[in-house]
């Protein structure tokens, strides 16, 4: 039976986690607002494509403040994206923490270590914004240089969304969104070792988000990585995907849509362009 003590931290700490929740996504939508709101627009390019502000680097601007203002935007993006698809874990992983023996996870540590948690779980996808920006900058340098390149583009990114939509089908997508779905075996086992574990897992779990959701992240990369209606329509797809008993239908419907909308850019690039 659980005593009145830890229940009572248990619910003010859940209370405050929400609060806190609630608090950073608003904040991260508005942030992205402002990115989109103030970024947006393009150049068009050979080959008959636009590429977006974010793969330039704007006239007196560097390469390191470009890099840092593509790295806030892609987080607040991401926190806005994830956040509601890894709530639950975040939950499970609290009440879990405050109610174990251990002192040391109880009361405002529980908490610290769901933050570093949280932490852990974002850094991973900030890590896999750096290495897509790293792609875009050098794809777009490329296509401003040679044409050649710059007409290839519109193939190349029919065929990655062939490619992203395949991997929605695979063994691979499935076994990542299980464990996404069915986070408690690995929340279980890193509940010793206070903050440093929190962190851990949140590396951890991220890491097989990334690998759960890293083709729905190609296709809005794809189609815009400034574009809210795509923004949002990905950000509903990995939700449902993770919160809905029906959700493998989902991510197949979704792999669907987008190898059927790639074949059409590739044969648009190949037969019309």
């Amino acid at each position: 039976m659980e005593n009145p003590t830890s229940a009572s931290v248990a619910l003010n700490g859940g209370r405050t986690l929400y609060f806190t929740v609630l608090a950073v996504f608003l904040a991260s939508i508005a942030l992205t607002y402002y990115f989109t709101s103030t970024m947006s627009g393009g150049m068009d390019m050979p080959g008959g494509w636009n590429m977006s502000m974010m793969w330039m680097v704007m006239p007196g601007q560097t390469w390191l403040a470009a890099a840092l203002l593509f790295a806030a935007m892609w987080q607040g993006m991401m926190v806005a994206m994830m956040l509601p698809s890894a709530l639950p874990m975040l939950l499970l992983y609290r009440r879990a923490a405050t109610f174990r023996r251990d002192s040391s996870q109880e009361g405002a540590s529980a908490g610290f270590a769901t933050t570093m948690m949280g932490t852990g779980y974002f850094a991973v996808w900030l890590l896999f914004g750096i290495l897509a920006y790293a792609s875009g900058m050098t794809l777009g340098w490329a296509a401003m240089r040679w044409t050649a390149v710059s007409r290839v583009v519109p193939l190349a990114s029919g065929a990655a969304l062939v490619a992203a939509g395949i991997y929605q089908w695979t063994p691979w997508k499935n076994a990542c969104l299980r464990h996404c779905r069915d986070p408690l075996s690995l929340v279980a086992d890193h509940l010793d070792g206070g903050w440093a574990r929190g962190l851990k897992l949140g590396f951890h779990h991220g890491a097989f988000c990334v690998g759960c959701c890293w083709a729905l992240m190609v296709i809005q990369l794809v189609l815009g990585v400034m574009n809210v209606p795509v923004m949002v329509g990905v950000a509903v797809v990995i939700a449902l995907e993770k919160l809905v008993p029906w959700g493998n239908q989902v991510a197949k419907g979704a792999g669907l849509a987008a190898v059927l909308g790639g074949l059409f850019m590739v044969t648009r690039a190949v037969f019309i362009a």
